[in-house]
């Protein structure tokens, strides 16, 4: 019985070619689709699981309540881990501290290059199952030894034996390989770890790091945990939140600091948090990714429907026959999922083919390195599910619906679908215009807060500036020299430092103090500490008052703010206004300027306040920032800074980034989400349309005769246009009336998250309409235009 169903299936898909090709190619797009997005949703939920004790790591977060709001935050302070050993060790197998990932110089003779690593505790090799390709665990314990993972060691070494090999660590730290580990993957939020130091290593290198061993209120390190063995995470977390809070002074008791654990398998999917409750993340995405994955399915699902159901006519004589024969409505209804099942297998095929064709395209825009598992039995069951599902979906409606015609009806010609047969037609097609044209108007608004985002005034000229990180000691002594030979050259025009850059945020503190204040304000100020000339490079935008003298000898003990600042202090004179440091009493600053605004950190939250005073020791800071010249191309500019430096700097690679670029970065995310939805919607207006292509070929060849009596009483080709065309249209306006309101509450909740954020306009519901209507239009005239020109002798002979 099977094989019959099979080659009956079989010959219905080639004796209907344009009905087959069309509800396989759109099977098969939305198949890919579908594909595509699972393998992202899975390349996401996966995030870390590569590490072997993924369930029992966490990071120690910690909520502080600032104004009555509770903030979240990673940074923990240094005396945490010891405390936590020594107050809770029975809980934990590990307690890592651990300075932030970033990139270094790694030296070996006159080889110099720079790679990302992070300095971390004894019993880190453990906590993250490195696997090791040399040595063994227990580095970390001493020292002075290193780990490096396979790829660094390729580059430092070639094939060459990297064991027990001597290397610098920014041209200042000595350290002996004691280990190669296979790079660690890339959907890991340890990805890019290219070497990993030890802690006392970096305690002893830093004399600000020495410094905070014993202080609670600095927050500058992270700590990872690994749980012992039969402890509850949970419980852990609860015994721990009042570790910090009982230790800080009774003015930093104010914060009221709640440590937590904050499980691995939470980071990269759930580390959104909102006055200290967790809120999602990007948790959103794949939700929203899913859905609309399922969306560009079932439209798919519904051109098949709404074919085999236009079809119906055709199918009744065989249905009728079948059932006068002996065949029982269960064995029609096998008949035609058979059929759904069989054309689903064949798009299936192509899907995959699409898939594999388009994968490296998107893993480029989604910034992924996804492969399809053919290989994975796991992949291959869900693949089978997958086929029966959408065949089930897609052959469920014709399949009960053509199983059920009267055969006697059918067998005396006295059948016909009927008016109530159209309505499911209706409402499917309905459907796919709403889910198409609410993807559109996701779209444009995700685009439109983008836009609205990056013409946000940045406070400072992007234009032709560069900064450069030279981490190797080595830069302190040649700073002047550098600067005084590029401003000779003619490629720059100005050159700076600073100690953080001016598209992020890496310090800041609520140590500040002024006449008047509000014992009620305990926000943290940015705080920055830069050369004389860093204004001038930069192209900042001083409001009031001056900017630092050029000798930056009488501006020692002044300081710059921007206008948030001096709207959160409530000055109305801001300049003159004395301000203290309740650290250390002795420090005194007198405002002698403000700043606009400079966009450092979100760019979609308000401008943090801020202050800028003169670094005591202009020359040592590794980071620069230099103004090309205009009248010269970037490119030969490039050049010459390039000589200048490797002139004097050859412990140290010469790289650097535009500052544009750098603050791109900030709406990389959603660029790619719009990106990502620009390419789904395409697609389900493209499966739209050709469903709608296909039914309105139906609908032309089940109205000829009537479009043949029609012309020969005179009807225009434009009147017949009309007359076709019409039912598709209002179906489309219905579709635009349902989609607006729908996209607007969506798109209007999402935007909630931004608190700088665009509104959405009359013409982000409007255009998708219109171009809606137009595409369907287009769509249905070719057959409609097809029909009425042609000769009504044609279809009106056999009459």
């Amino acid at each position: 019985m099977i094989a019959h169903y099979l080659k009956t299936a079989w010959r219905n898909l080639f004796r209907n070619k344009t009905f087959s090709v069309i509800n396989i190619g759109g099977l098969a797009v939305g198949m890919a689709v579908a594909l595509l997005i699972g393998l992202w949703i899975y390349s996401e939920v996966s995030f870390n699981t590569s590490f072997k004790n993924y369930n029992t790591i966490a990071q120690v977060l910690q909520n502080q309540t600032v104004e009555g709001k509770i903030y979240t935050q990673q940074a923990d302070p240094f005396p945490l881990g010891k405390a936590l050993q020594t107050k809770y060790g029975s809980d934990f197998k590990h307690v890592i501290m651990s300075s932030w990932q970033g990139d270094h110089v790694l030296n070996l003779g006159m080889k110099n290059i720079i790679k990302s690593g992070a300095y971390m505790d004894k019993g880190a090799d453990d906590m993250l199952s490195l696997k090791m390709l040399k040595g063994r665990y227990g580095a970390l314990s001493q020292p002075n030894d290193v780990y490096i993972s396979a790829s660094t060691a390729k580059a430092l070494f070639g094939n060459a034996d990297p064991m027990n090999k001597q290397l610098k660590i920014d041209n200042k730290l000595d350290v002996k390989v004691a280990g190669v580990y296979e790079d660690i993957p890339y959907n890991t939020d340890f990805s890019g770890l290219d070497f990993i130091a030890p802690w006392d290593l970096y305690v002893t290198s830093e004399s600000w790091i020495k410094n905070n061993q014993t202080r609670w209120d600095n927050n500058s390190f992270r700590v990872f945990v690994q749980m012992a063995d039969h402890t509850d995470m949970q419980e852990v977390s609860k015994k721990i939140a009042d570790i910090k809070l009982n230790e800080v002074s009774a003015g930093e008791k104010k914060y009221h600091a709640q440590m937590f654990l904050a499980p691995m398998k939470d980071w990269h999917l759930h580390d959104n948090y909102e006055n200290g409750v967790q809120t999602g993340g990007k948790i959103v995405y794949v939700w929203m990714f899913g859905i609309i994955g399922m969306f560009v399915l079932l439209l798919a699902c519904i051109n098949f429907m709404n074919l085999s159901t236009a079809r119906s006519e055709k199918r009744a004589k065989e249905v009728g026959i079948r059932k006068v024969v002996g065949s029982l409505r269960s064995m029609l209804i096998k008949q035609f999922y058979f059929e759904s099942i069989l054309m689903v297998v064949i798009a299936f095929a192509i899907a995959l083919l699409l898939t594999r064709l388009t994968l490296p395209w998107f893993n480029t825009l989604s910034d992924k390195r996804m492969i399809i598992p053919w290989g994975n039995v796991f992949f291959w069951l869900t693949s089978v599910i997958f086929i029966l599902f959408t065949g089930i979906i897609a052959g469920s409606y014709p399949a009960l619906y053509l199983s059920s015609f009267n055969p006697v009806k059918v067998l005396k010609g006295s059948f016909r679908a009927g008016r109530n047969a159209s309505l499911p037609r209706k409402i499917l097609i309905i459907s796919q215009f709403t889910i198409s044209l609410i993807l559109i108007i996701g779209t444009l608004v995700v685009y439109k807060q983008i836009k609205f985002s990056q013409n946000r005034p940045v406070g400072y000229n992007q234009n032709a500036l560069i900064d450069m990180y030279v981490n190797t000691p080595e830069y302190a002594k040649y700073f002047s020299a550098i600067k005084n030979e590029l401003l000779a050259s003619g490629a720059i025009t100005n050159m700076a430092n600073s100690t953080a850059p001016v598209t992020n945020v890496w310090s800041s503190t609520n140590g500040l103090t002024w006449a008047g204040k509000d014992p009620n304000l305990t926000q943290d100020f940015v705080q920055t500490s830069v050369s004389t000339d860093f204004g001038n490079t930069v192209g900042w935008h001083i409001t009031r008052g001056r900017d630092f003298y050029a000798t930056g000898v009488s501006d020692s003990s002044s300081l710059i703010i921007n206008e948030a600042a001096v709207k959160y202090m409530g000055l109305k004179n801001p300049v003159g206004t004395i301000i203290g440091d309740t650290y250390d009493s002795s420090v005194h600053y007198t405002v002698i300027g403000v700043v606009q605004d400079i966009v450092s950190g979100s760019a979609y939250t308000p401008v943090q306040q801020a202050f800028y005073v003169l670094n005591k020791y202009p020359s040592d800071i590794g980071l620069f920032y230099l103004r090309l010249n205009p009248s010269k191309s970037a490119h030969e500019a490039i050049e010459t800074i390039g000589k200048v430096f490797k002139k004097y700097i050859t412990e140290a690679p010469f790289t650097y980034n535009f500052v544009n670029e750098e603050y791109a970065q900030k709406f990389a995310t959603e660029e790619r989400i719009g990106k990502l939805a620009t390419f789904f919607a395409a697609l389900a207006v493209f499966i739209s349309c050709l469903g709608l292509f296909g039914l309105a070929s139906f609908m032309a060849e089940q109205r000829t005769k009537e479009i043949g009596i029609r012309k020969v009483l005179g009807a225009s080709v434009f009147g017949l246009w009309k007359l076709l065309s019409k039912d598709f249209i209002v179906l489309v306006l219905i579709s635009c009336a349902i989609a607006a309101p729908v996209a607007w509450l969506c798109m209007h909740k999402w935007l909630q998250k931004y608190e700088y954020r665009t509104a959405i306009s009359w013409w982000v519901l409007a255009v998708p309409a219109l171009f809606a209507l137009a595409i369907a239009l287009v769509t249905v005239s070719y057959h409609a235009i097809k029909a009425a020109r042609a000769n009504p002798v044609k279809s009106l002979k056999t009459e």
